[in-house]
């Protein structure tokens, strides 16, 4: 039997908490060719609402594709992920389907392979793709005359901003502006970087899309889901568990998940889940993770882990850079300044609106558990 608390990918509308609003609204803004930029931190669901969006019944007749560019650092790593997601997501649909996509992309068919089926596979290297530009175009040209409209779902799109070329996301809203059988979900996890490209009047995006702030889901909606599952396989919870766990994450998606995934295993059917089995479970996580965290702490400069562990200290740090922040902890202005650049970059540590936390939220309960 499952384990209804999924902790992966998304599996499907039984197994999805509630976001009935967030789902209509992104339907109902496709459905009337609005572009969307979908922005809130990482781990709050936005891939997993997307995944849902492109299961339900309106979006049928659409070709969805869900790029994630999280790892890219160039036009030519954002075009090598485009290509492989669509030929990826077109290959159970049929020879009919995905040969339309493989006849425009005649600067890359030569690298494509066939299995003794017949099945076409994104063999490709990095470096087969010679000519990124020739090949975004001829993408787009498929997204503008496939047989069905499409909806392009761009995960982690702020990586743009950081690519070595510096004009990428002209590029790309020139692509889109005329591109007018797809339409596309922009998903970015950091907020600044993410309302810079669209909010601000001299970036090409600005004005372009229409913006859905995600937030957490409502304690009393993920307290029906949880309650639900316990209770369609035999199994109580008790309220406060429920409430002390979603208040522990702040309402992260992810981290309840977890937990909840771990708290159900560890009720037995006509059993109920009771205070107490939270810190087993916690401590359960932490053991899990414990050599990974040991390793990652390791492999941190000094400087780094010293800024790491203050942050972690202080739970939600402000003014890193001031007197009391730095007399507190015996750092210098100058440490703070380069450790946090590599901190951000490597996401141990994530700012919104000045605030800094440790990004992982079971890596921070390790360091002071282990470390602090």
């Amino acid at each position: 039997m499952i384990n209804p608390f999924i902790t992966s990918s998304y599996h499907s509308e039984k197994y999805f908490c509630n976001r009935v609003t967030e789902t209509d609204f992104l339907i109902r803004q496709i459905l009337n060719g609005n572009n969307v930029a979908l922005i809130s931190p990482r781990r709050l669901g936005k891939t997993g609402l997307i995944q849902h969006c492109f299961q339900q019944k309106a979006l049928k007749h659409f070709h969805t594709f869900l790029v994630d560019i999280y790892a890219t650092k160039n036009l030519q790593e954002f075009v090598f992920e485009f290509g492989k997601s669509v030929l990826n997501t077109l290959k159970p649909r049929g020879k009919k389907i995905w040969d339309i996509f493989l006849s425009s992309i005649t600067s890359l068919r030569a690298g494509i392979s066939f299995d003794e089926v017949g099945m076409p596979s994104w063999s490709l290297e990095l470096g087969d793709i010679k000519n990124p530009s020739v090949t975004l175009d001829e993408i787009f040209y498929y997204l503008n005359h496939a047989d069905e409209p499409c909806v392009v779902a761009i995960d982690e799109f702020q990586a743009i901003s950081k690519y070595s070329e510096n004009n990428v996301e002209a590029i790309l809203r020139t692509h889109i502006q005329h591109c007018k059988n797809a339409h596309f979900i922009y998903s970015g996890s950091q907020r600044h970087m993410m309302g810079e490209i669209f909010t601000s009047p001299s970036r090409p995006f600005y004005q372009s899309t229409t913006i859905l702030d995600l937030k957490p889901i409502d304690l009393d909606s993920y307290a029906k889901f949880i309650k639900r599952h316990f209770e369609e396989n035999k199994r109580k919870i008790e309220n406060q568990v429920i409430h002390d766990v979603y208040q522990m994450f702040e309402g992260t998606t992810w981290y309840i998940q977890f937990m909840m995934n771990f708290l159900y295993s560890g009720t037995l059917p006509n059993e109920t889940c009771t205070i107490d089995k939270i810190p087993m479970a916690m401590d359960e996580i932490l053991s899990q993770m414990s050599f990974t965290y040991s390793s990652l702490l390791y492999q941190l400069p000094p400087k780094q882990k010293e800024v790491l562990l203050a942050i972690c200290k202080e739970g939600k740090a402000k003014e890193i850079t001031s007197s009391k922040f730095l007399h507190t902890y015996k750092l210098t202005a100058s440490s703070v300044q380069g450790a946090i650049k590599g901190l951000l970059e490597k996401d141990f540590v994530t700012m919104e609106l000045g605030v800094y936390c440790v990004y992982d939220r079971f890596f921070e309960k390790w360091l002071k558990q282990k470390v602090l």
